[in-house]
């Protein structure tokens, strides 16, 4: 009897759909958000996941993420069961490395269907495994599965030299070869130019789990920008050279890097509409609430940052920001202590116009 882990926060769904799948045959494991998921599939190994999106704790992106990163755990198929619709949401799912996404409501038929696809595929895959030997079950395992970016730093982890920097290390400086592309492990990088006046201008800001440092997939060509940790920092990187036999043998995983550069455009371009149309207030607000998210902490918790960084990335004067600032504590909707900021109300920081 295969073993189907549900992972749902409401509990009238939850039931009722444990109750389809015994009936259908299935032995039934259940958790109420994403952190009671992982945890069970980690401890109990089940043969595929049937997972929520919007939870408590922990969403389903996330508890998709930690189950792709743990050896036990990555190669378990795990199938998306969410109301969202819309395109990107599906987009993100399928990215992360989900096998299958199915949309609330969902027919019996649709829900077994779905499962019985994929425990199958896994079944050939595995039979096509035990079959082969040597190089060519490395070549499956390394190069065959690397279908998704999810896929993709897995192969980092695995087979990524390691590098180490402390906060304020530079990583690399803008005319050094770029010989690298990194996988944040742990920590923080900002990457920026300098302008004629010798003053930084921030062009980007990586956080955790996050890929940095291409400047051109295929070639060894000098960075364009200076990259330095903001954050006692842990990068694994893979050579120029590896990494562009990877493209021309993984055609899906090079569609998927041309999503996330377009996602990437997309991002800078809305930034540059705010650089240009929003108030100072606004600015200095979402740059907060940026740095606090790239830093990969809570919003709410304290970041160390320079005001010189933050006038940088919200394209203000440092005078003007530390006025903003000033103001912003006048309104207890954050505590300054030198370079440390600290959010009190991210509701009213959010809503800041």
């Amino acid at each position: 009897m295969k073993t189907v882990l549900l992972i749902e926060d409401d509990i009238v769904l939850r039931d009722n759909t444990a109750e389809l799948l015994e009936l259908s045959g299935y032995k039934v494991l259940k958790a109420s958000n994403g952190k009671t998921g992982v945890a069970l599939a980690k401890k109990l190994r089940p043969d595929i996941i049937i997972c929520d999106i919007m939870m408590p704790e922990l969403d389903g992106y996330g508890a998709l993420e930690k189950l792709s990163k743990s050896k036990i755990t990555k190669h378990i198929p795990f199938i998306f069961l969410s109301a969202k619709t819309e395109h990107q949401d599906v987009r993100k799912g399928m990215n992360l490395g989900a096998d299958d996404y199915i949309t609330k409501p969902f027919s019996e038929g649709d829900l077994v269907s779905a499962i019985e696809s994929r425990l199958a595929k896994m079944a050939i895959l595995n039979d096509l495994k035990n079959s082969k030997k040597g190089e060519v079950i490395q070549s499956i395992n390394e190069e065959d599965e690397i279908k998704t970016l999810n896929d993709l730093k897995n192969y980092f982890d695995d087979n990524g030299e390691e590098f180490t920097f402390k906060n304020e290390d530079i990583i690399y400086r803008e005319g050094d070869h770029s010989n690298y592309i990194y996988l944040i492990v742990e920590g923080a990088v900002k990457c920026y130019k300098m302008n004629e006046l010798g003053k930084e201008l921030v062009t980007s800001l990586h956080k955790e789990d996050d890929l940095f440092g291409y400047n051109s997939f295929t070639q060894n060509i000098p960075h364009k920008e200076t990259a330095r940790a903001i954050a006692n920092t842990k990068l694994v990187g893979v050579s120029i050279v590896k990494f562009k036999n990877l493209l021309d043998h993984n055609h899906k995983v090079a569609i998927a890097l041309i999503e996330l550069l377009t996602d990437d455009l997309y991002s800078v371009k809305e930034e540059l509409l705010q650089m240009a149309y929003s108030s100072v207030h606004k600015k200095t607000a979402s740059t907060i609430l940026k740095f606090a998210e790239k830093m990969n902490r809570k919003p709410d918790d304290p970041i160390k940052i320079s005001r010189s960084d933050l006038a940088s990335v919200a394209g203000i004067a440092s005078e003007t920001l530390i006025r903003t600032l000033t103001i912003f504590k006048k309104e207890d909707i954050i505590k300054a202590d030198g370079r440390n900021i600290k959010v009190i109300d991210i509701e009213k920081l959010k809503n800041v116009n």
